[in-house]
């Protein structure tokens, strides 16, 4: 089972939600999102709405840091409308294919691009310690993509390690 540093979680959470905690608007659909934002970033989304969903509760932390990990990979050019239009999509996608079968289409699609993949590791545990802990089934599903995607225990220790001392630099100002 992979080991995830609390305290690593908590600074890249609080990032996350500082940026993701905007004020929300509604108003564009799954089918109105451009096809450059469905390609680029549909399958990040569904990742983190998958681990969101691990444990049958979604909260507005958990949104709040979906949002704000969105708009940092995409340099702020996404809005709230396209980023809710990507939550949709993720949600109507679980719905319609059920969870597993979702989890194994998003990890063979990220799988394709090894950094992708691991930004999608990291974000989604950043995504199961949203409300400062992690439920065995949000540890489970995040074992389960970082193991579908090809990352091993090794690994995941060393990207949340390289987290931890991004945001630990970053505090510092260096």
């Amino acid at each position: 089972m992979i080991w995830l540093s609390n305290s690593t979680l908590a600074r890249l959470r609080d990032q996350l939600l500082e940026t993701g905690g905007r004020p929300s608007s509604f108003g564009t659909s799954p089918e109105a999102l451009a096809p450059q934002i469905q390609l680029e970033y549909a399958p990040l989304c569904e990742a983190m709405y998958l681990m969101m969903a691990a444990d049958g509760e979604i909260s507005g932390e958990e949104r709040d840091v979906l949002r704000g990990a969105l708009r940092n990979l995409s340099g702020s050019t996404l809005r709230t409308v396209d980023i809710e239009a990507l939550l949709a999509l993720a949600i109507r996608n679980v719905e319609a294919q059920g969870r597993d079968a979702r989890l194994s289409a998003v990890a063979a699609e990220l799988s394709q691009d090894r950094a992708k993949a691991e930004v999608a590791f990291v974000l989604a545990a950043a995504i199961a310690f949203a409300d400062n802990a992690i439920a065995d089934d949000e540890n489970e599903t995040l074992s389960s993509l970082a193991g579908a995607m090809g990352i091993n225990e090794d690994r995941a220790e060393a990207l949340l390690d390289e987290v931890e001392r991004d945001l630990a630099a970053e505090s510092r100002g260096t």
